[in-house]
């Protein structure tokens, strides 16, 4: 399955969920003094997220063209030392702007990989964020409750703050 294949599937999904689809934003950030270049899928909804803005659908879903090579997700000196970090890709991302929680994400992302695009279930593996002392952030028990309802505990994984975790800017 070629990446034109995935998108067009990812975005089909979605939009039978009720998500309203819709256009990448430019790579070069108009409007926003933080960023040069997009670098998340998230980066177009920032205002809904912090409350500026009041979204136009509750539900959306993008595919968000991404450039990291400066700032706080500076991939570009990653790029070749592992198997995931590049500096130009696409974010494939389903939003809920107080429609749908952890439990609707986890069973419609376990829909599309499993029976969408087909991905061998037994296979499959997730990850938890495991809490951070130092910071008073308890482990995502919520989210692996979820998660057992799909797969063996056993290949339900604990991740640290720096790979499971994800915090705007």
């Amino acid at each position: 399955m070629d990446s034109k294949v995935i998108r067009a599937k990812f975005l089909e999904f979605f939009n039978s969920k009720s998500h309203k689809i819709v256009p990448s934003a430019p790579i070069v950030v108009q409007n926003d003094p933080t960023l040069m270049f997009t670098n998340a899928g998230m980066n177009q909804f920032k205002d809904y997220f912090l409350g500026n803005k009041t979204p136009e659908a509750n539900r959306v879903a993008d595919t968000q063209k991404c450039l990291r090579v400066s700032g706080k997700h500076n991939d570009l000196e990653e790029v070749g030392l592992d198997t995931y970090h590049h500096t130009m890709f696409e974010m494939l991302g389903n939003w809920s702007f107080g429609d749908y929680f952890k439990k609707e994400a986890i069973e419609w992302a376990w829909e599309f990989l499993t029976e969408v695009c087909d991905l061998p279930a037994d296979r499959m593996y997730a990850t938890v964020f495991e809490g951070d002392a130092s910071e008073g952030l308890e482990s995502d028990e919520e989210a692996r409750s979820y998660w057992k309802a799909l797969i063996p505990e056993e290949r339900i994984l604990n991740g640290n703050k720096k790979d499971n975790f994800w915090e705007m800017g």
